[in-house]
């Protein structure tokens, strides 16, 4: 692609949309330079505290049980509070958890406080999700989550490598960073966010329902769509592999002989790597069928990881990272744009909070998982584990989206395939543009 042609597709990817986003962009960046916990807790456990990769396991697995709770109730919290106060009430307190994290002595406090840090810190997805959808017209949501997920990886390239310095000097250090960047981003959503919630309209008592109103939406709802669940389950599977590389790597480089620095500078190539293509990319595969391109993730996700079984310097190590790093840069903003598609308006806290359950279990399981076959077999069976894992979900997907590839109508204010029109997000007020 020449210079000229980049520079068109980035103007063309960031231009249209409301000045809310970019308020909720630049929140996501800095939060994700503050990363700290969610990469380094493995090592820190390991190599600083000296437990066991079965004991690190428990204490990731227990930040991802707080991710279980927390999916659930954030959403609801979503849908009857509204965005704003839900990410408001979870950044301070993951600031909060993060800061106490720091100072922790005993494995059981450790353990308890990792609880309450997954508990805090994904509590915020299904709002930030949420809002996302209300304030982005529909045909613009694909290249919005792709830009909001770049957000993340130009934060996690610099937080990775910077981070990893630091915990060779102090881990307090990085979690006190994570919780003051944290607290900046409480201070941007209280000051320069709107609320974003769209009203439900109401009907005068006893009159009855028209046609097209909306059925009120609860968790039960959203457990019973057959096809939403079936996404659900896939991401899980697709999460079960990402989270590997936050949790199996470390632990494998750990225990291969490798230094903080060097997994925080093979990991800092996945986010460096989304920052310079994540744009171009999704340009190119926002108008293809995303069934193929969920396969094709799924595929590259699997096998990608199982190249670190053959991997030996640190450079190697750097490129298996990035064959699975292309795998994130289509499959999230194709599998957000579809959890929006099949999301009703009024009910987007809940389906995104059950959504962000697979990745909550994902990181429940993915540790213990980890911890158990790098003890027990070794590591290049946990690599062959997500061969597996991503076979499955490539015919998942392939499976479960015949049907709405054909034409299956969306609820969540876009179209699929010919399917009608649903009803489209609240407008975003007209100061609120740029």
């Amino acid at each position: 692609m020449s210079a000229a042609r980049l520079v068109q597709v980035v103007r063309e990817s960031v231009s249209g949309l409301p000045r809310a986003f970019w308020w909720l962009w630049t929140s996501t960046l800095v939060n994700r330079l503050g990363a700290f916990v969610a990469t380094f807790m493995a090592l820190y456990l390991t190599l600083d505290r000296g437990y066991s990769a079965s004991f690190a396991g428990l204490v990731v697995a227990l930040h991802g049980l707080g991710g279980v709770v927390s999916s659930l109730v954030a959403g609801v919290m979503t849908d009857r509070l509204g965005r704003r106060p839900t990410l408001l009430a979870a950044q301070t307190s993951t600031a909060f958890s993060v800061a106490l994290l720091g100072f922790m002595e005993h494995p059981a406090a450790i353990a308890a406080v990792a609880l309450l840090v997954g508990m805090t810190s994904n509590a915020s997805r299904p709002a930030v999700a949420a809002m996302m959808a209300d304030i982005v017209r529909p045909e613009d949501r694909v290249r919005a989550f792709a830009l909001n997920y770049w957000a993340i990886n130009l934060g996690f390239a610099v937080s990775a490598t910077a981070a990893g310095l630091i915990a060779e000097y102090s881990y307090l250090a990085g979690f006190l960073g994570e919780a003051a960047l944290t607290l900046v981003c409480a201070v941007l959503v209280f000051v320069k966010l709107p609320e974003s919630r769209p009203d439900r309209p109401t009907r005068p008592e006893g009159a009855a329902a028209t046609t097209g109103e909306e059925p009120a939406i609860g968790l039960g709802t959203v457990l019973r769509d057959g096809r939403f669940m079936g996404v659900v389950g896939l991401s899980f599977l697709i999460s079960l592999i990402f989270t590997q590389g936050s949790v199996g790597l470390p632990v494998a480089m750990g225990s291969a002989g490798f230094s903080p620095r060097d997994y925080g500078l093979v990991i800092a190539a996945n986010g460096l790597l989304i920052v310079l293509l994540q744009i171009p990319v999704t340009a190119f595969i926002q108008r293809r069928d995303p069934q193929k391109l969920l396969v094709v993730s799924a595929l590259l996700a699997g096998y990608g990881f199982a190249l670190t079984a053959f991997a030996g310097p640190v450079w190697a190590y750097a490129l298996t990272v990035c064959v699975w790093t292309l795998a994130e840069i289509v499959n999230s903003p194709t599998q957000m744009s579809l959890v929006v598609r099949l999301s009703p308006v009024h009910g987007r806290g809940r389906y995104q909070g059950v959504y962000n359950l697979s990745w909550a279990v994902a990181a429940l399981v993915a540790p213990l998982m980890a911890g158990f076959l790098i003890d027990r077999y070794g590591a290049d069976w946990l690599w062959g584990a997500t061969a597996a894992l991503g076979t499955v979900a490539a015919a998942g997907y392939w499976l479960l989206m015949r049907g709405l590839s054909e034409g299956d109508a969306s609820t969540g204010g876009t179209t699929v395939a010919g399917g009608a029109p649903a009803p489209a997000a609240k407008p975003v007020p007209a100061e609120a543009q740029v």
